[in-house]
Formats: C-alpha cells, sequence, structure tokens
C-alpha cells in the first residue's frame, strides 16, 4: 500500500541543478542555454560557414540575441503579469521562471533586423538561417517548464473535488500513458503546489502542455528545414511567415488548456497574440507571391551551386591583420617596381 501511494503521488524534481559559489543554478536556465547552443551550431555549421559567416559575428550576434530576448521575454512577463515581482528587483530575477516567449520573439525580430542593418548583412538569408533554429530553441526551453513545474494544463480527467482516490490516480496516469507521454513526464505531472495559480488546487496529475508545445516546436522546425531541401517553390523569407501560421495556431490551441495564462481583462494574451500571428503569417506568404516579391530560391542559396553570402555587396570588412598584410604587400610590390624601373 505505501509503495502504491508513493508511485503514485511522486515527489517533484529538483529544479536547482546544481550550486557554485553560492549562486543556484537552475535547470530551467540550462535548457534555455542548451537550445541556443544547439541553435547556434546548427546555423553556423549548417548554413553559417558555406555562406561566409565568421566565428566574430556568430559570438556577437548569439551574445546580444540571447540578452535581448531574455529582456524582452521577461519585460513582456512582467508587464502583463505585475503581481509576479514584489520589489524592483525581481523584475530582473528570471532565474525561476517568468518568462514569456512572445516577448521573447518579439525583441529578437527587432534585435535582427537592427544587428543586420549595423553590420550589413543580408536580413533574408539571416532570417531564413535564425528562424527554424530559433523554433529548436524554444522546444528545447519548454523543458525548464518541467522541472520548475509549470507551464501546465488542467487536471487530467476533468475532476473537480479531492483529495484523489488511488484509483482516480491510476485512471489520470493511464489517460496520459494514452496521450504517448513518457513516464518520467507523468511522474513530474503530479502537482501539489497552487501558488499564484487562479485554480481549485487538487493534489492530482495535470496535462503537460509544456510537453505538447516542445513536440509541436521540434515537428515545426523539420517542418522549415526539411522541405526546402527538396524543393525551389520556398523562397528566402518564407521560414518568418511559415513560423508565425505554425507557432501561432500551436499556442493559440495549447493556450486555451493552460492554468497559468497571462491575461488582458478576460483576454488571454498568447491566444490574441497567436491569432495575429497565423494572420500576419499567411498574409505575408501570399501577398509575397502576388507581389513576387524577392522570389530567390531558398534551395538555390543553402544546397544548390549558386554563390551566396550574409554579407550584402561590399562586406565583409576586412580584418585588421588581413588588411595590414595586404597594405605590406602592395607596399612591397610597388617597392619592388620603383627598383626595376
Amino acid at each position: 500500500m505505501f509503495i502504491l501511494a508513493d508511485v503514485l503521488r511522486p515527489e517533484p524534481l529538483n529544479p536547482v541543478a546544481f550550486t557554485i559559489f553560492g549562486q543556484e543554478v537552475r535547470w530551467y536556465a540550462i535548457f534555455i542555454l542548451l537550445g541556443v547552443v544547439a541553435a547556434a551550431l546548427i546555423g553556423y555549421y549548417g548554413f553559417g560557414v558555406r555562406l561566409g559567416a565568421n566565428s566574430d559575428i556568430v559570438y556577437e550576434g548569439l551574445t546580444f540575441g540571447l540578452i535581448s530576448g531574455v529582456v524582452g521575454a521577461r519585460l513582456y512577463y512582467v508587464i502583463f503579469n505585475p503581481s509576479s515581482v514584489s520589489t524592483f528587483w525581481d523584475i530582473f530575477n528570471p532565474r525561476g521562471g517568468g518568462l514569456a516567449i512572445h516577448g521573447a520573439i518579439y525583441a529578437t525580430i527587432i534585435f535582427v533586423i537592427i544587428y543586420c542593418k549595423v553590420r550589413k548583412l543580408n536580413l533574408l538569408i539571416i532570417a531564413e538561417i535564425v528562424v527554424p533554429v530559433f523554433l529548436l530553441a524554444q522546444a528545447f526551453g519548454r523543458w525548464g517548464n518541467f522541472f520548475n513545474q509549470e507551464a501546465f494544463g488542467g487536471i487530467v480527467n476533468g475532476y473537480t473535488t479531492g483529495p484523489l482516490t488511488d484509483a482516480q490516480l491510476i485512471a489520470q496516469r493511464e489517460t496520459l500513458h494514452r496521450l504517448l507521454v513518457p513516464n518520467f513526464v507523468i511522474n513530474q505531472m503530479y502537482v501539489t503546489d497552487f501558488r499564484g495559480l487562479d485554480i481549485q488546487p487538487i493534489a492530482g496529475y495535470y496535462y503537460p502542455t509544456f510537453y505538447f508545445e516542445s513536440i509541436a516546436n521540434f515537428l515545426g522546425f523539420l517542418v522549415m528545414m526539411v522541405p526546402r531541401r527538396f524543393t525551389r517553390k520556398l523562397y528566402l523569407g518564407d521560414g518568418l511567415p511559415i513560423y508565425l501560421t505554425w507557432y501561432g495556431i500551436t499556442r493559440f490551441f495549447i493556450e486555451g488548456m493552460r492554468t497559468d495564462p497571462l491575461m488582458l481583462g478576460n483576454l488571454r494574451i498568447a491566444r490574441l497574440t497567436s491569432v495575429v500571428f497565423v494572420i500576419a503569417g499567411i498574409a505575408i506568404f501570399v501577398l509575397r507571391r502576388v507581389f513576387k516579391y524577392k522570389l530567390i530560391p531558398s534551395y538555390d542559396i543553402f544546397y544548390g551551386e549558386q554563390s551566396a553570402s550574409i554579407w550584402l555587396e561590399g562586406h565583409p570588412p576586412v580584418p585588421k591583420e588581413k588588411k595590414k598584410q595586404a597594405e605590406n604587400q602592395d607596399d612591397s610590390e610597388q617597392s619592388n617596381q620603383q627598383s626595376d624601373n
């Protein structure tokens, strides 16, 4: 009986991975970084090297892009959930959660546009590299919610009163198994802490909406990456409208299950944003074909024989060392010419 009770009512995992110099390092942060690293490696070695990217641009863009994304995600969350912070400094402390992906999306789009302008990079090519791997990074990041035991849906099987019996808990686990949820995820979905949630506190199993979204994000990454390798009907810049449509639809349905949505009055902010994403994505995808705006096949740039570069014409800038070597070589050639004369 006691063994069965322990199995049916597992303890949650520790959200802290380790402590270093007295500071907690949480799994949430680790999975965000894993997503960023995976995205950077695929973007750079999969496409960037072939198109003339250098490590300086990758490190610089990645660093400032990550900072802008986290800042945007945190500010967006705090703006629509001000009760989550009790002091001014809490605004700058997202280690335990409290990041909104839509804020990161807006901030990253703005950053990429500005960065491409400043560094003289081809925006369409950069966007076509960044957008798919950004969705992959999101798939990784959702696993931070797993360790924090957050971003979950309603109670499985819709029970309205507690405490739940062993038979009811077994029925909940069976329901999640039928949804192909792995056992280790099911164990973490036994929730007893409902702080900050406006729901009836019934200890039991809840739908892992973070898991469903992570799977959908990974599938979306494949949808953007695989077809363009085999067709010339997808063009540079199509990644963004496909992303907006795919993630908009995904998040619209996921948000309907969430128990911790950001609200604006009676509206779920994420659902409203998702509708805007879908409309914008479809409109961009269709209108650029109607007006034939820069219809350059992605296949030709990433996989074909066509010579292409992430840099606009006249760039990249020559590194100082190479520039100095070139100047010395020119001086040497001029001296030799004078000697010959």
